[in-house]
């Protein structure tokens, strides 16, 4: 099916209930600016190269992180495992007013790190690119750490999903 065949509104709408059908690992991307800790949750995290050792981090422009991350030259991403649902629960949570609160947090590099996350990655931004909605983030790897082989808070069809429990197929 092209654009053609479907309104935009028709696009956006199938597009939506595609996407809501992908599962994806959560992640707490953090930085710090002028003092005060900027974190949100995203799905839209990818490794992007070896060599340099990089991630590609996706962050919607209306989003209270944005302009801090914008502004910083460090950020880090902290993946969700599913021993971390209170962590994403706190950070989605619009009336809690710290969204550090829940969470063994410590700083690295000057940014937020859950210390009791699956793995955390600390990057500078090397580039950053502007389309539609979000913002692209290049960020090349300064630190890594893996601290647990948990399994990793998954989001799917609007809610999270534990993958170590799904049905195996033939």
């Amino acid at each position: 099916m092209t654009e053609s065949s479907q309104s935009r509104k028709e696009l956006l709408e199938a597009y939506r209930n595609a996407m809501r059908h992908v599962a994806a690992t959560v992640y707490a991307v953090t930085t710090r600016h002028e003092g005060k800790r900027y974190g949100i949750l995203a799905t839209a995290v990818n490794s992007l190269s070896f060599d340099p050792p990089s991630l590609l981090v996706c962050i919607n422009r209306s989003a209270s992180l944005h302009d801090p991350l914008f502004a910083q030259q460090v950020f880090a991403v902290n993946v969700l495992g599913m021993g971390n649902r209170n962590v994403a629960d706190n950070f989605m949570n619009p009336d809690v007013p710290d969204r550090f609160s829940v969470g063994a947090w410590e700083d690295v590099q000057g940014v937020p790190v859950l210390a009791d996350g699956q793995s955390s990655f600390v990057c500078r931004v090397a580039d950053r690119h502007e389309f539609g909605t979000h913002s692209l983030f290049i960020g090349e790897l300064l630190e890594a750490c893996h601290r647990q082989d948990a399994t990793p808070l998954t989001y799917f069809d609007r809610a999270y999903i534990d993958i170590s429990q799904a049905p195996e197929r033939s």
